[in-house]
């Protein structure tokens, strides 16, 4: 039962990685804290939709936010999750060109 629900928070994560947005937002953070009005206008959607992707990834413990007077600042909570964007390239790079990887 351990490893279902272990499986499962797993899940939670791929998850709320699995959309371009976020993977956008993500890489974005990778560079540093940014407030979500600077966010909103790198990615070019209206603010509540930017806060609902920054949600996401915040409820499955990627980002952590902080108050700071009127703005909200995101940042990484887990660096780490950079490794898996380079497991995705090396994913990439190994599809032989018919939409599958490997031999």
């Amino acid at each position: 039962m351990q490893d279902q629900r272990r499986f499962e928070q797993r899940a939670r994560v791929l998850k709320a990685l699995a959309h371009p947005t976020r993977l956008f937002l993500v890489d974005e953070l990778s560079r540093g804290e940014c407030c979500v009005a600077d966010l909103t206008e790198k990615v070019g959607a209206d603010m509540s939709t930017v806060s609902r992707h920054l949600a996401r990834l915040r409820d499955a413990g990627i980002l952590v936010d902080e108050r700071r007077g009127a703005c909200v600042y995101y940042r990484l909570r887990v660096p780490c999750v950079l490794d898996f964007f380079g497991c995705v390239e090396a994913a990439l790079s190994a599809d032989d060109g018919d939409g599958t990887a490997g031999p």
